[in-house]
């Protein structure tokens, strides 16, 4: 791998990048940095996980001129929750030399207008609350150099094409525009065909759910539908996790279960959808600092959020859809470092395993410890 020392950028960028303990660059990264420091626009066929924020987190940093105090990138993102990463990743690698904006939906939106009045070089946010601030005049995107579309496919899924847009339409015509998607279903190549110009194709490996999937030990337990609680704590005495995830199907299921393990003595927080953002934003805190052990959470946890060291993946209810299942188990062995997933089937749910293991090319071994 290439270090990042062979980069051509600023000194101070490369001395934040070492102080976040990175030396080598992964392969999205060593792909894409070049080419977005030549202003080329670019399709990044990548997961979360694999790297890809700090591939146009770098090179538009490098970019920013310090003394200009117009948002010169925007970066579009799915949900709350990495939108706030972002951000998170800016001002790690930028330091005090750059300003961010982070905008999105829950939060104060005067507080998020004063931010803009004191001007800033980067905003982050979702498509919502960023259009919001289009139409009242407290976002101006008339001289805006980047706009980077971070997990357009899970915007896509969201609902959310017409406001990406809406938002492209307002900036200017020869921007360059990075898009990184995990699929590339025909919206998103639409999408790109209209409003990229002569983009750069990089692929980080070509079977993309392997991609995520293939650095995870990968279980499933086989329960009666009334011992399914029993198992799970067999299960969870037997790993000794240092910091998990428990995905549940439903908000009140996760509430439920958040209260069965406290009531046991569980080390643990929760998030759903219902949560408000600071609760939401908390629990997340909880588990990054190692406060608590387990999140107990629904699939709002499943994609775009970057806790690092989580040992275990419980699939105490299985998703109907395979790639959700791609997506949750994702969240463990990242970097290189090991992981587990253990799910818990009933006998009706043999099918939908099969399923996932047909979808994600991987192979579930029964756990039989």
């Amino acid at each position: 791998m290439t270090k990042f020392n062979a980069l051509n950028i600023r000194t101070d960028i490369l001395q934040n990048i070492r102080s976040q303990g990175f030396e080598e660059m992964m392969p999205i990264q060593e792909m894409a940095i070049p080419i977005a420091l030549k202003g080329r626009d670019i399709i990044g066929q990548a997961k979360t996980g694999t790297g890809k924020t700090l591939a146009f987190v770098i090179p538009i940093t490098e970019k920013i001129r310090a003394d200009a105090s117009f948002v010169q990138a925007l970066v579009l993102t799915p949900t709350r929750e990495l939108a706030i990463q972002v951000a998170a990743e800016f001002e790690k690698i930028g330091g005090r030399r750059i300003r961010v904006a982070l905008i999105y939906g829950g939060a104060s939106i005067n507080t998020q207008i004063d931010r803009l009045r004191r001007g800033v070089h980067v905003a982050v946010g979702t498509p919502g609350r960023i259009i919001d601030h289009i139409d009242r005049g407290t976002l101006r995107l008339n001289k805006t150099e980047t706009v980077v579309l971070d997990e357009a496919d899970r915007m896509l899924d969201m609902g959310f094409i017409k406001d990406m847009e809406q938002i492209l339409e307002n900036t200017p015509k020869n921007r360059q525009t990075m898009l990184f998607s995990a699929t590339m279903p025909k919206e998103v190549r639409l999408l790109a065909g209209k409003y990229m110009l002569d983009p750069e194709f990089i692929s980080v490996s070509r079977d993309e759910d392997e991609l995520t999937v293939k650095d995870v030990q990968q279980y499933f337990v086989r329960v009666d539908r009334k011992k399914k609680m029993d198992a799970f704590f067999k299960v969870v005495k037997q790993e000794q996790p240092s910091k998990a995830l428990v995905f549940c199907k439903t908000k009140r299921w996760v509430e439920m279960f958040y209260d069965i393990l406290r009531r046991r003595k569980f080390s643990v927080a929760r998030i759903h959808g219902d949560l408000s953002q600071a609760a939401r934003e908390k629990a997340i805190g909880q588990l990054r600092q190692g406060k608590v052990t387990y999140l107990v959470c629904t699939d709002v946890v499943a994609r775009g959020i970057d806790i690092p060291d989580i040992s275990h993946v419980f699939n105490y209810d299985i998703p109907q859809e395979p790639m959700n299942y791609v997506h949750r188990i994702g969240r463990t062995a990242r970097v290189g470092k090991p992981g587990t997933a253990i799910s818990f089937i009933t006998p009706d749910q043999l099918r939908d395993l099969w399923l996932i293991e047909s979808t994600a090319h991987t192979k579930i071994h029964e756990w039989k410890k």
